[in-house]
């Protein structure tokens, strides 16, 4: 049995025809529109939380078809010529390739479990022991803070002069209020004085730090509650690796000759 040249070129074309199907979207006006297009939008949505149904990925082929039609009709007006194309082109392909950059700088520079788990033993050492709920009255002078103290030890409630005189806005609308707190989230004068009193005391005298005079009283006194291990293991792991790549930048920008 005899086989024609033609009839045998049919049927590779026939038996390629799937596999071409396969590897493409469509074809518009002659011209291939590959399904890794397609692809490439799907990821896009999947990493910003978005699924990829099968309806949603329909949407993405007649997207990708869509925009080769645009971009055969820019070619052929000439738009592709025009400066300003140019520059947005340049523009974008900086913006891609630095992006692809740094996507490959965290790839072969990953945090290690080592490394988050160190950071995380950093904070709970800087955040862990007391916590403290206390209260403080900010005034200019000192006079003015004696004459607080002497208010409250004569009757006066310490949340109504906090109220009215403090000069801190955040905590003086509240009475003075400075929710819970470590001691080093305070400036050195401020927590020396409030860590010796008690639950319930008030500093004798004016305390002054580089904000003013302050009149302190600490309402409680609890252990730090800190967030467990594996609660912030991803926050901390996601803040180590921007570090990790502002790191990265600041040394390339060092070692660039730029004048």
């Amino acid at each position: 049995m005899k086989f024609s040249l033609s009839a045998l070129t049919a049927a590779v074309l026939l038996a390629a025809a799937p596999w071409a199907a396969a590897q493409n979207v469509a074809i518009v006006n002659g011209k291939a529109v590959p399904t890794a297009r397609v692809e490439v939008l799907a990821k896009q949505l999947a990493a910003s939380g978005r699924p990829v149904t099968d309806e949603v990925r329909a949407q993405l082929k007649e997207e990708v078809v869509l925009r080769e039609i645009f971009m055969q009709e820019a070619q052929k007006r000439g738009v592709a010529a025009l400066p300003e194309y140019k520059d947005q082109m340049e523009l974008a392909r900086q913006t891609i390739l630095i992006r692809a950059l740094f996507a490959d700088y965290e790839k072969k520079n990953p945090v290690t479990d080592a490394e988050i788990q160190a950071e995380y033993d950093k904070f709970a050492a800087s955040n862990g022991g007391k916590e403290y709920r206390a209260r403080h009255i900010l005034v200019e002078k000192e006079d003015e803070a004696k004459a607080v103290i002497a208010s409250i030890k004569g009757g006066a409630k310490f949340e109504d002069i906090a109220k009215k005189q403090s000069k801190d806005p955040g905590s003086g609308a509240n009475g003075g209020d400075l929710d819970w707190a470590n001691a080093s989230s305070y400036v050195a004068e401020f927590s020396e004085a409030m860590v010796k009193l008690e639950k319930g005391q008030m500093t004798p005298a004016p305390v002054k730090s580089q904000f003013g005079w302050h009149v302190i009283r600490v309402d409680d006194v609890r252990q730090a509650q800190l967030p467990k291990f594996e609660e912030i293991k991803d926050q901390i792991a996601q803040q180590m690796k921007q570090q990790k790549v502002a790191a990265f930048q600041a040394s390339l920008r060092e070692k660039a000759k730029v004048e």
